[in-house]
């Protein structure tokens, strides 16, 4: 089965608007497109992720609604559980949804949350969502934690994990991987595949999981340049160093290098990948689309 493509929508950039945001939702429905995702950063220009996909949900008709990713430590529970069940219900059960601990202490601070203990924190919290999706009371003299959910069992939940750890605990609890190669190497998440299959073996999982992959690309005017500029941005408040050095490798700013990086990881068994634009323009979608026609 050929390789599914999504799209991130862009959500940090400061040119954003209610038309603009309409048209991406509009353009990436009516499109080939597998899904919509949208990340989760609070300090910043980005927009709410829970806000946006809520919007994505009410006005698309055929795409997966995917947040990617809730930092679910920053959050209780039980509100992601209702969040995700209410996208789920918007969509008419298009939704799935991927959880990670992310790497922003900013982003904890914003939120009134600690970031230790972040990993063991949302091994239980995936299990308290299941529960909620269940119907199980969140305590006793509660009442259940609603609205329904959909799809049975509730949307299926990816686990947003690079590391060997990482991904051997998400192996116990995940219904599959969202891996990432910020550049499209190939070799990077090949690496990553082979770590998913073996760490769902060990784990005992009869079921494979579900293997979504990802990468940074630009196909707007000048996309080289505004490539950099968006990873740079991205990446500095982690460090100036590895702004600079992340900003100068990205290169997946040709049709040829995109197309290039979509064939490698559907020759090895990711079965959907998610693009993260550089900018809001629609020429990202315009240029995407002639490469997909391109492969077939």
């Amino acid at each position: 089965m050929a390789m599914k493509i999504g799209l991130c929508f862009p959500y940090t950039q400061d040119d954003l608007t209610r038309d603009v945001t309409l048209e991406w939702f509009r353009r990436v429905d009516e499109g080939p497109f597998s899904a919509l995702s949208c990340g989760e950063r609070m300090v910043g220009s980005s927009v709410d992720m829970m806000a946006l996909m809520a919007a994505a949900a009410a006005v698309t008709k055929r795409v997966k609604i995917v947040p990617t990713l809730y930092v679910l430590p920053m959050h209780p529970a039980l509100k992601v559980a209702k969040h995700a069940a209410t996208l789920d219900m918007i969509s008419g059960g298009r939704t799935m949804i991927t959880v990670g601990t992310g790497g922003r202490p900013q982003d904890y601070r914003c939120m009134e949350k600690d970031m230790e203990g972040r990993y063991g924190r949302m091994d239980r919290q995936v299990a308290e969502i299941r529960r909620a999706w269940a119907g199980e009371l969140p305590f006793e003299g509660a009442e259940p934690i609603g609205p329904s959910v959909v799809q049975p069992g509730g949307p299926p939940i990816l686990a947003g994990v690079m590391g060997p750890k990482a991904v051997a605990r998400a192996a116990k609890w995940a219904d599959g991987i969202y891996s990432w190669s910020g550049n499209g190497v190939p070799e990077e998440m090949k690496q990553q595949q082979e770590r998913v299959v073996a760490a769902w073996e060990a784990a005992g999982r009869e079921k494979p999981p579900i293997r979504i992959g990802g990468f940074w690309y630009s196909l707007a005017p000048n996309a080289d340049e505004k490539l950099k500029a968006y990873v740079y941005k991205y990446i500095k408040v982690i460090g100036e160093p590895a702004a600079k050095y992340m900003a100068s490798q990205v290169d997946r700013s040709t049709p040829d290098k995109v197309r290039a990086s979509l064939d490698a990881y559907e020759e090895m068994g990711v079965q959907e990948c998610w693009l993260n634009t550089a900018t809001s323009d629609l020429a990202e979608i315009d240029g995407l689309l002639e490469v997909m026609a391109k492969r077939g």
